[in-house]
């Protein structure tokens, strides 16, 4: 069987819930406590729909404590040409086999503006493509995030995951098609939150990789957080997520390539330079 038939394969799902709120379809999970959850959210004021885990390409230890694994500096080894802007803390968390990594820059550790630009590894150089402008959590940046704390997590994470309201915009990635990919309400500025979830990709903090961005599984626990995805932005800080215009995440989705086994790595440019 081709390679791209198995791609497609595995994309398959089972079908999608109409409901709104995914949380509260899920059998055993009291109306009470699901509610609870979804107003924690990624998506400035409204819903986080998933928490994400650490990245089992960068260590399972690393995915168990939340925190970035030893395991892998010896990396930088194998990276003859750095990758512009990280210090050697972050780049020990970038795996040798890494070729495709999106690099998001805070502007500042308190600051929810910054800039995104996807890396091809290129031989022994990294090729940059174009610099889109994002946002990310009202209140910055953070080594220890937790639910609720309005921060983004800083670190290195696989991404394996998509998924979104729209249909498969033609990526690579497993791609989950979902009604449940739905977000009403209003930002932290007041703007419209609807369509923030038309495409997202799920970053591996606090999830189990391989399943849909809407999986529930906390591996480090409710109180780490999650649901931290890469979604359309809806022109306001997030929850917790990193969010770019439509156009971006649909180029981003079809140039994401699992066996280039991609990775983001976030932060505000003074904590990755360390």
């Amino acid at each position: 069987m081709a390679t791209s038939s198995i791609r497609r394969l595995s994309r398959l799902r089972l079908p999608a819930t109409t409901s709104t709120v995914p949380a509260l379809n899920r059998p055993g999970i009291p109306a009470v406590l699901a509610l609870s959850i979804t107003l924690a959210g990624c998506a400035g004021a409204g819903v986080e729909t998933a928490d994400a885990a650490r990245p089992t390409s960068v260590g399972t230890a690393q995915a168990m404590a939340g925190r970035p694994s030893a395991d892998n500096a010896a990396s930088i080894a194998s990276v003859p040409e750095q990758l512009p802007g990280l210090g050697p803390r972050t780049l020990a968390d970038v795996p040798a086999n890494a070729r495709q990594v999106v690099l998001v820059t805070g502007r500042g550790k308190n600051s929810s503006e910054s800039e995104v630009v996807l890396y091809r590894r290129t031989g022994a150089s990294w090729e940059p493509g174009a610099t889109w402008p994002a946002h990310n959590a009202l209140k910055g940046w953070t080594d220890d995030h937790r639910l609720g704390d309005l921060r983004s997590p800083i670190g290195v994470f696989s991404l394996t995951d998509a998924g979104g309201l729209l249909p498969d915009p033609g990526t690579e990635l497993p791609y989950d098609q979902a009604q449940s990919f739905v977000i009403g309400g209003t930002g932290f500025e007041g703007e419209p939150l609807a369509g923030s979830f038309d495409y997202v990709v799920a970053i591996n903090y606090n999830r189990k990789p391989g399943t849909s961005p809407l999986d529930w599984t906390r591996p480090l626990g409710s109180g780490k957080g999650g649901g931290i995805w890469l979604h359309v932005d809806h022109g306001g800080p997030t929850r917790g997520c990193v969010s770019m215009a439509q156009q971006h995440m649909r180029e981003l989705l079809r140039t994401l390539d699992p066996e280039q086994h991609p990775v983001i790595v976030m932060g505000d440019a003074a904590s990755l330079k360390r």
